[in-house]
């Protein structure tokens, strides 16, 4: 696109002006409001956000996505689904509440109503009328009422759970919300080694009665069902595949020379005989009692101590350990071998034990080299292994694959597997399938929550607060240190519900997720007041068709997500729903009722700062999102977004990109209001307007592809092009308003999604009928040559600026173009279909046997390149494309352009020519 001078003031749309009157424009009409009735809408969803207080970039981002998405589908004709809610409970809430000197809820208001103007701002096409917010009493008593149903399911306990706490916000946090300080998730849940996902304070481990969602129950599922989410990255589903962590083993006891039997977890029990010392965590219990007795084990008291404080002071090296000064009996060998405690060992992997086989694994290898412990190997390579036995030596390095056993004495010769099957009753163990996934913990000692409706008596028990009674609801709150419901003394006392007796309501609330991991299902129902959802529209509307959000949710809430749709399903609340194909054969993880809640998945990728950091506070790095609205437009903003990358690519924040925006749409208009004020423009329908209408054609078929694919910026792109070559087209003499208006009426349409306002403001400069948000998509279908004809054109421009540019010519009088001649057409068709000797077949011809040498040159040449040939369009349709484009090279060279088929050439210039690749001749 070629910008020149900005145009004049009155062909340039002011934003401020037409941006708030489109939108006023929608709401009058309804619009994005989806009738009740409707059946299996598409179902369009971004994750809701937390409510801060202000809009992001990267919330930007992911909003206009899912709103260009769903203005596309609605434009193809599709019922649309596409809400908005507020994931307003929180400890930041809580925090902003202190600081303040307010409370939660009226922070949580402030910031709602804040970011649902800049959401309007932005045009966003929400069904407004089916907002939620997860704090109000009408959601949240439903988070209760299925806790109530969840636990006559038999899915909720209360126990005694060694958990993680975060000192600095005193609460409890799951294992997912314990993070490394690189800032991934679900990797440290071990003391001392985690970090606070919401502060950043070292987590410490605590034992504290809590309650849980015993999500163990659906492992299986929920590992198996992975395979089946093929729309969703793959990253995502390994992440999730690896949280769940499936192990199939065999657990054994050793016996420790402190009268303790230890449990370990192995799959590689073959290996047994081949242990050379045993290892337990800092955490595991018989070392924590070793560390009480520093008297006795000081090596591991001092040692577990400054375990507990990685993460911290110091980072302990993967190698680092104590021997215990204790031995365990292996019971494959009857020999005493050092127990030593490692910080390799993770506490909450297995048992947290594990007997060390340093020839079969890397991490005992490292261990066993860097404490000088014997390395015995008892696995060689099988005779059909990779490697040879003679090639391995595991003093340097493990050998972990199978294989067959040697050094275990009467079990030498037998292969791993054989191996492992026979040991479990020979070293009276237990085969079993472990998980690394734990019941989810979802008590939180904080107040700006879903308070959980149980009822602690002293002769009854726990007892559930009835349906009737629900919701319990938050009291006032009050600023205090520790939980706020705690020091809520009129709203904790109360009665049993069964026996009348004095009674204690439970103060702590849910975790937010239980918030997050049904509130789709909401949206399909958001006013009922007698259950969560309407559970035969949900079963007809689920699951979610595409879902969007950061790559930071893809083990906590997605996994918990799944999960609930998993037991709403089984307790009978979901059925059915839209598992089909096209042809209506059940499939998928939908076949038998909606079993999973998101068909597709986009991680969005980061907003990048001009720096190409992650957008922060504490970089100062920051765009504003309103400032960019206030200076440029929501249009300008969401079209830079769309076009810097592809939905899950990051991408760093240009000014001179969101310039480049804006002088686009501007041209645009500028192009729309031509043909609006009747500007004159001739009626040629020649070869011109043929390739001008070719052009919009392919541009609507490539903007529908894209789409599809949520290619936005490939559709984007092509748009530019398109308008770049209407704008040429305008500014010739012969040019007709038919195929400018048709352009501009495509551009309009394809723009739609992602720059509405403008194209609506065009849309109406055009003078078409109603909206164009509920306008239909653009239909064209490209011509069936289009793409062969296109390459031909644009290697003939390419060839042309090459003979100019080697050649230097500097004013170019004529170009003459010669298509190949037809006998060359016919040559490639035989040697395509030869069968080896191409000569021999293109010379077989009696037509090509009268060409001679030149013939027998041509198909020669063809032998060798035979395979690379590509598909051609016959010496008429050659002639007629490049015809239809030669104004092109007219218009770039300044020169006279004459397009000639070879038997109308000169000799040299028809003998030059090939299929798919004229001969040129340019004359000076």
């Amino acid at each position: 696109m070629t910008t020149g001078e900005p145009e004049p003031q009155e062909r340039r749309f002011d934003h401020a002006e037409i941006e708030p009157a489109w939108q006023a424009a929608w709401d009058d009409e309804d619009v994005f409001r989806i009738d009740d009735e409707e059946t299996d809408p598409e179902y369009v969803l971004a994750m809701f956000p937390y409510t801060s207080g202000s809009l992001h970039m990267g919330h930007v981002r992911n909003y206009t996505i899912t709103d260009a998405y769903a203005r596309f589908e609605r434009l193809r004709g599709e019922s649309v689904l596409h809400p908005m809610g507020w994931d307003s409970f929180g400890l930041p809430a809580e925090n902003a509440a202190e600081e303040r000197d307010t409370n939660p809820r009226e922070w949580t208001m402030q910031c709602i109503d804040s970011m649902k103007d800049q959401l309007g701002s932005m045009g966003f096409g929400y069904d407004w009328e089916r907002e939620i917010a997860t704090c109000d009493p009408d959601y949240y008593q439903w988070n209760q009422w299925l806790f109530q149903q969840f636990r006559e399911e038999g899915l909720v306990d209360r126990r005694a759970e060694e958990i993680n706490w975060c000192p600095s916000c005193e609460t409890v946090l799951a294992d997912e919300q314990v993070e490394t300080p690189d800032g991934s998730s679900g990797e440290g849940g071990v003391a001392g080694e985690g970090i606070c996902w919401r502060c950043d304070s070292v987590v410490e481990t605590r034992e504290l009665d809590q309650w849980v969602f015993t999500i163990t129950d659906y492992a299986d599922e929920l590992l198996e069902e992975l395979d089946g989410l093929d729309g969703w990255p793959a990253n995502v589903r390994e992440m999730q595949r690896n949280w769940i962590g499936r192990q199939e083993g065999d657990s054994v006891e050793f016996d420790l020379s402190t009268g303790d039997a230890v449990e370990i977890f192995t799959t590689r029990l073959d290996t047994i005989h081949g242990a050379t010392f045993f290892a337990m965590s800092p955490g595991h219990e018989v070392v924590q009692r070793m560390a009480e007795a520093p008297e006795e084990y000081p090596e591991v008291a001092e040692y577990v101590e400054r375990a507990e404080a990685a993460g911290d002071d110091e980072d302990l090296p993967e190698t680092s350990g104590a021997f215990t000064g204790e031995y365990a009996v292996n019971p494959a060998t009857g020999e005493e071998i050092p127990v030593y405690v490692a910080d390799y060992v993770l506490e909450d992997v297995g048992t947290g034990a594990l007997y060390a086989v340093p020839a079969h694994d890397e991490r005992d290898h490292a261990f066993a080299e860097e404490h000088d412990i014997p390395i015995q190997q008892v696995v060689e390579p099988a005779e059909d292994a990779d490697a040879s036995a003679d090639e391995i030596d595991v003093q340097e390095a493990a050998y972990p694959e199978d294989g067959v056993l040697v050094n275990s004495g009467e079990y030498d010769g037998l292969g791993s597997a054989e191996a492992r099957e026979q040991f479990v009753d020979v070293f009276d163990g237990e085969h079993r399938i472990e998980f690394r996934l734990r019941d989810w913990l979802i008590s939180r000692q904080r107040y700006w929550g879903t308070p959980i409706p149980m009822i602690d008596c002293a002769d009854c028990g726990y007892v559930p607060v009835p349906d009737d009674d629900l919701p319990v609801e938050l009291p006032e709150f009050v600023h205090t240190t520790g939980n706020p419901l705690d020091a809520a003394e009129d709203w904790k006392q109360t009665s049993c519900p069964e026996c009348g007796g004095d009674a204690v309501r439970e103060t702590d609330t849910m975790d937010t997720f239980v918030d997050s991991s049904w509130y789709f299902l909401r949206y399909c129902s958001p006013d009922l007041d007698d259950a969560p959802f309407d559970s035969d529209r949900a079963s007809d509307w689920m699951p979610v068709d595409q879902y969007v959000g950061g790559i930071e949710h893809a083990v906590m809430h997605l996994l918990y997500a799944r999960f609930f749709t998993k037991v709403l399903d089984d307790v009978d609340l979901l059925d059915g729903g839209p598992g089909s194909d096209a042809s209506g054969t059940s499939s998928g993880p939908w076949s038998d009722g909606v079993r999973e809640p998101f068909r597709n998945l986009t991680n969005q990728g980061m907003v990048l700062g001009e720096d190409g950091n992650k957008m922060s506070k504490s970089r100062d790095n920051g765009v504003s999102p309103q400032r960019i609205v206030d200076e440029y437009g929501a249009d300008t903003a969401r079209l830079f977004i769309m076009e810097a990358a592809q939905p899950e690519k990051e991408f760093a924040w240009s000014p001179e990109g969101v310039e480049s925006a804006n002088q686009f749409l501007q041209g645009v208009y500028e192009l729309a209001t031509r043909v609006a004020d009747g500007d004159e423009f001739g009626d040629d329908h020649g070869d011109v307007a043929d390739y001008v209408e070719r052009e919009i054609d392919a541009t609507a078929a490539t903007a529908t592809e894209e789409y599809e694919a949520f290619r936005f910026n490939h559709a984007l792109q092509s748009t530019r092009e398109l308008v770049s070559l209407l704008r040429r087209y305008a500014d010739r003499d012969d040019a007709a308003s038919e195929p400018i208006e048709q352009g501009i009426d495509v551009v309009a349409r394809i723009l739609g999604p992602v720059a509405p306002h403008v194209a609506e403001e065009i849309w109406s400069l055009l003078d078409r009928d109603g909206l164009l948000a509920e306008a239909e998509w653009p239909a064209a279908e490209p011509p069936a040559d289009y793409e062969i004809a296109q390459r031909l054109v644009e290697n003939t421009r390419e060839d042309v600026r090459d003979i100019v540019d080697v050649a230097d010519i500097e004013d170019p009088q004529s170009i003459t173009v010669a298509v190949a001649p037809a006998w060359k057409h016919r040559a490639i068709e035989i040697a395509t279909n030869a069968d080896g000797d191409v000569v021999g077949a293109v010379m077989s011809d009696e037509e090509l046997r009268q060409k001679g040498n030149e013939a027998a040159d041509f198909a020669k040449d063809l032998a060798g390149e035979v395979e690379a040939i590509d598909e051609h369009l016959s010496p008429d349709e050659e002639l007629a494309a490049l015809d239809r484009a030669a104004w092109l090279l007219r218009d770039e060279f300044g020169a006279d352009v004459e397009i000639l088929h070879a038997e109308d050439a000169a000799d040299d210039l028809a003998s030059a020519s090939e299929p798919g690749r004229p001969a040129i001749h340019i004359e000076e």
